[in-house]
């Protein structure tokens, strides 16, 4: 059963979006991927691809939809009906990562801007354990729930044109990762040196929607030794599996 009222609304012509309540909550996420994981087992006459969000499913078929209110029909059959039911696990992660002014190029501005002294910000940041809502914008890029309200802050106004790959940063509620260089808005305050997306793996990003994670905090030094490990193919990510 689903605990939700969901809205199914078109989205083109060959796409339907479910829809969760407006809020960022562990609830609507468990809710969420428990609903995406029988649609992904539910044999569907047609190719379909499935993506979550915060709140949210989209469902789109490789043929154009001619019967919306049909599908919608179906979908609530398995939605509803045929609820899935088995239990859940789900992994956590822990992130090393350098808060060197070197990297956390915004961590005064942050200081200033919130009142709070850096070995604080450090402290509070490190110390979280967030939940992975999904991955977007950029592939492997994690979007986290969970950042303490001290730490809000911003976006900036005018992004930046290149932020370096493994940037750990903040924006407005939330705190992610940049997993490759791009462009990016985000108040950066540390560096982390594990890679989060290997484009030939079957499985290109290790991490997942349900995932838990938590950065800890590493001396530069630390932050180099780890980056020779990972080059070498040395280093073992520390991670432990929860049933949810």
């Amino acid at each position: 059963m689903n605990e939700f009222e969901l809205k199914y609304k078109p989205f083109g012509e060959r796409s339907i979006l479910i829809e969760w309540p407006k809020i960022i909550s562990e609830k609507v996420l468990e809710s969420v991927l428990l609903c995406k994981d029988k649609l992904e087992n539910y044999k569907f006459k047609e190719r379909v691809y499935i993506k979550s969000a915060y709140n949210s499913i989209l469902i789109t078929y490789d043929v154009t939809i001619n019967n919306f209110y049909g599908k919608v029909l179906t979908l609530k059959d398995i939605l509803y009906t045929n609820f899935a039911t088995k239990k859940s696990s789900y992994k956590f992660w822990k992130i090393p990562v350098c808060y060197d002014f070197d990297f956390g190029i915004d961590l005064e501005e942050v200081s200033k801007n919130n009142g709070i002294e850096i070995p604080e910000i450090i402290r509070l940041h490190s110390s979280t354990i967030y939940r992975i809502y999904f991955l977007g914008f950029l592939p492997g890029f994690l979007y986290l729930g969970g950042l303490d309200n001290r730490l809000h802050f911003s976006r900036k106004n005018t992004p930046r044109l290149k932020v370096k790959k493994g940037s750990v940063a903040i924006g407005g509620s939330q705190t992610g990762i940049y997993p490759t260089e791009s462009p990016g808005g985000w108040n950066i305050i540390g560096k982390t040196p594990i890679d989060f997306f290997y484009v030939y793996d079957e499985n290109p990003c290790f991490a997942q929607a349900g995932d838990k994670i938590q950065f800890i905090s590493v001396t530069k030094m630390e932050y180099e030794q780890i980056a020779k490990s990972i080059e070498s193919k040395t280093y073992v990510m520390e991670s432990e599996v929860f049933d949810g």
